[in-house]
């Protein structure tokens, strides 16, 4: 099941990925911290461990950061590209957080996006 995706933004390419805040539910147990490591498996079967962060105070804004920019370097992400997240049920533990990562790129015909293909 999908948990989200993104068309990515240039920030998301350069710093970190802002996640949409309508799906920190969907996302890993803070317990009550602001920080929580999880593990993503992209189509080639490499396991990229990120970290999910949120402000202490206020918006909780998530933010994907630790991990996040060399999983954007090996795949040549660019602004406008799409990525999604699947929650995979782990085999190892309940308490092991793991998902399935896919980048896509945009697909255009005539200068107009038609679609998205996996990379």
């Amino acid at each position: 099941m999908e948990t989200f995706s993104k068309v990515l933004s240039k920030t998301d390419i350069k710093k970190r990925l802002a996640v949409p805040t309508n799906y920190l539910k969907s996302l890993p147990s803070f317990n009550g911290g602001c920080s929580v490591d999880f593990e993503a498996i992209d189509a080639k079967g490499k396991v990229w461990t990120l970290k999910c962060s949120i402000r202490k105070k206020g918006h909780p804004k998530p933010v994907i950061s630790k991990g996040w920019l060399g999983f954007v370097g090996s795949k040549k992400l660019k602004a406008g590209y799409r990525i999604r997240f699947y929650k995979e049920n782990s085999k190892v533990s309940a308490a092991t957080h793991l998902f399935r990562v896919q980048a896509e790129e945009e697909i255009k015909i005539f200068g107009a996006v038609f679609g998205y293909a996996p990379i």
